[in-house]
Formats: structure tokens, C-alpha cells, sequence
């Protein structure tokens, strides 16, 4: 018997017992195996905290998917599987951009404020100059991350059908009313 054999073997013993019920066979598993999942997401290129999320994400697919996994011989094989493609997932992901901890944001200029205030200001105007219901409307889409058609429906009393070809024209009213105020200038 090989020792890779032999590992595999173990660790259908072990995985046997965890899902006849004995929790204390997944410490024995975990202990078994880690050390060959480690490798496979090392391996992979990732950081060690990149794969040390990797192989814990592999075993907690294995406690969600115990009881899909039909043969106990397979365990060591699915786990190796598991840890390979979320390695793979993970090194396909663009690394974020680490910005020293003393970089910090540069306050907006009194002037940068003054402009901001201004445009805020002339944009109000130009929506207050909408009829309500264009108001009501872009408000409460304006203001929602996910805005719930059924919903604006019920709180507006306009059919949900009417609610983006109305968005679209009240936006159309208030691009061309912005158009023609000589001192709008979004930057």
C-alpha cells in the first residue's frame, strides 16, 4: 500500500466516522489532510492568508457536502478537488490595491466646497421646477440602491409598467432644463 494509498484510506476511515456521527473523526480528518490541501493552494500561488482561506473554505464545503459525497473512499480526492479549483478561483482575482495606512484623503478646498455647495444648490432648483410626480419619482429612485418597481407602484399610484418610460422623460425634462442654464457645469 502506498502512502498516498494509505492516506486516502485513513481518511475514509475518519470521514466514515464523522458522518456515522462521531464529531471528534473530523478533528482526526482535518489533522489528516490539511497538510496536502496547504500544498495544493500554496502551490496554486497564493499568499498564506490566501490559502489558509482557501483550505478553510474546503472544509466547510465538506461538512455542507458530507452527505453528497457517496463513497468515503472519495473524500481525500473531493477535498484535494475543492481545495484546487477555489485556489484556482482566488488566483484568477485581481489584488487589491494596499494603500499605506497614513494615506489619507486630501480635504476638499474651501473653494471645492464652495463649487460643490453651488451645484448641489442649482440642481435642487432645476428638480423643484419638475412636476411633483417627477419629483416624488426621481427622489425615491434616486435614493434607493435597489429601487422595488412594485413598491414605487403602490407608494406613487402609478402602474408599474409607467415607471421607467415616466423616470425617462422626467430625467429627459431635467437633462434639457440643466442644458439650458448657462451657469450648469457638473464637472
Amino acid at each position: 500500500m502506498t502512502s498516498a494509498e494509505s492516506l486516502s484510506s485513513r481518511a475514509a476511515e475518519a470521514f466514515r466516522g464523522y458522518r456515522e456521527g462521531d464529531s471528534s473523526r473530523l478533528a482526526d480528518l482535518v489533522e489528516l489532510l490539511t497538510p496536502p490541501l496547504w500544498a495544493v493552494a500554496r502551490s496554486s500561488g497564493l499568499s498564506h492568508s490566501q490559502a489558509e482561506d482557501v483550505v478553510q473554505s474546503s472544509w466547510l464545503a465538506l461538512v455542507r457536502s458530507a452527505g453528497s459525497i457517496a463513497e468515503p473512499q472519495a473524500v481525500f480526492a473531493w477535498l484535494l478537488t475543492t481545495t484546487r479549483r477555489e485556489a484556482w478561483r482566488i488566483a484568477r482575482v485581481p489584488p487589491e490595491l494596499e494603500l499605506p495606512e497614513s494615506t489619507v484623503a486630501p480635504e476638499p478646498t474651501p473653494e471645492a466646497i464652495a463649487e460643490s455647495e453651488d451645484l448641489n444648490r442649482r440642481l435642487w432648483t432645476h428638480i423643484h421646477a419638475l412636476s411633483p410626480r417627477c419629483q416624488a419619482l426621481l427622489r425615491v429612485i434616486a435614493f434607493s440602491t435597489r429601487p422595488d418597481y412594485a413598491t414605487i407602484s403602490a407608494a406613487l399610484g402609478m402602474p408599474v409598467g409607467s415607471i421607467g418610460p415616466t423616470r425617462g422623460r422626467c430625467l429627459a425634462t431635467l437633462r434639457r432644463s440643466l442644458a439650458s442654464d448657462p451657469a450648469w457645469s457638473p464637472a
